[in-house]
């Protein structure tokens, strides 16, 4: 197939696209090295992806109509993985406009990329976020997510209600996946283990929020890429147990779908910092703060409705991927 990704320097992105490329399949990447952290591990990404046959680079924002629109019309693109976005809850406090001008315009571009080219399929991220502040663990797709506590958690819902829509009046298929804490090498600097991390090896102060007492659905970037790519290849489908009288919000009479993608196994976040520590030689020094506005206490996904789609089955336990991001940071950072 000829695969259009989106964020495609991203770490996520950069991964998926690896995974397509491996397959035989071709890759367009749309990528805008924006610096919302370091630009120069996106371009290690992205020179990673360029070298490779069957890749072709594209450097544009998502919200770039008349890009996007010159990027379908130069290529025949059978299947979209749009994993780009502006991410972060805490950034969403401090810059809002951002989430709006990625998560928002530049889905709506993708949507109608995808409705006028007539793709056949195209998978999208949203995120844990979505849950909010719901309690019930573990997190289902069956649950509410209408009461957001963050704009980032608010333009992922909103991701999920405008392809719904256009599932809808445009029978377009399409599939999002609420991804949970992902990690693994080639990770984004401004997550906990890339933090955690860097802090002990170069002899800084490890930032514990709320004392640590977080647990969290770590999942390792293989995983994530195996639910991605499996969903790709399935098309979603009108659900024909669907039930307008009493819907189902993880499901449609339409060719939507939402899924939940995690381990399935919640970590203590002390629990992670003490596997960091061991993959690291060395003990951190913490420095305890508050909660974080816009913070959950806990994540977990129920992974019931995935694993029933295509088989999902995570395999990396964080006492195997923890070892395994720590050797690339080293490698990559020279420590």
């Amino acid at each position: 197939m000829r695969v259009l990704v989106t964020g495609s320097a991203g770490f996520i992105g950069s991964t998926v696209s690896h995974r397509l490329l491996d397959r035989g399949d071709t890759v367009v990447g749309i990528d805008n090295y924006n610096d919302y952290y370091d630009p120069s591990l996106k371009e290690a990404r992205g020179e990673k992806l360029r070298v490779r046959h069957g890749y072709t680079e594209i450097r544009a924002s998502v919200e770039d109509k008349a890009a996007m629109e010159a990027a379908f019309d130069a290529h025949s693109i059978d299947r979209v993985v749009h994993l780009a976005a502006q991410a972060g809850v805490r950034y969403s406090i401090e810059n809002p406009h951002a989430y709006v001008d990625a998560n928002l315009v530049g889905f709506m571009n993708v949507l109608e990329c995808c409705r006028h080219q007539r793709v056949e399929h195209l998978v999208y991220a949203s995120s844990s976020s979505v849950y909010g502040a719901n309690e019930s663990l573990p997190f289902r797709v069956e649950d509410s997510v209408d009461h957001p506590v963050s704009l980032y958690a608010a333009t992922k819902k909103a991701n999920e209600l405008m392809a719904h829509t256009y599932s809808h009046l445009f029978h377009l298929p399409t599939t999002g996946l609420r991804f949970f804490t992902v990690y693994g090498p080639w990770g984004r600097p401004d997550m906990a283990l890339f933090k955690f991390t860097r802090a002990i090896l170069t002899g800084g102060t490890v930032s514990l929020f709320n004392g640590g007492n977080h647990r969290r659905d770590f999942t390792f970037v293989t995983d994530i890429v195996d639910g991605v790519v499996g969903t790709l290849d399935q098309v979603a489908a009108p659900d024909p147990e669907y039930d307008p009288i009493n819907p189902n919000p993880g499901t449609s009479n339409v060719p939507w779908r939402v899924y939940n993608i995690g381990s399935d196994r919640p970590v203590d976040l002390r629990r992670y910092l003490e596997l960091i520590e061991e993959a690291c030689g060395r003990t951190a020094t913490i420095e305890n703060l508050p909660m974080q506005a816009g913070d959950v206490v806990a994540t977990h996904a129920d992974v019931s409705a995935l694993k029933a789609a295509i088989g999902y089955a995570p395999q990396v336990t964080v006492e195997e991927g923890i070892p395994q991001f720590v050797d690339w940071f080293r490698t990559y950072y020279q420590i």
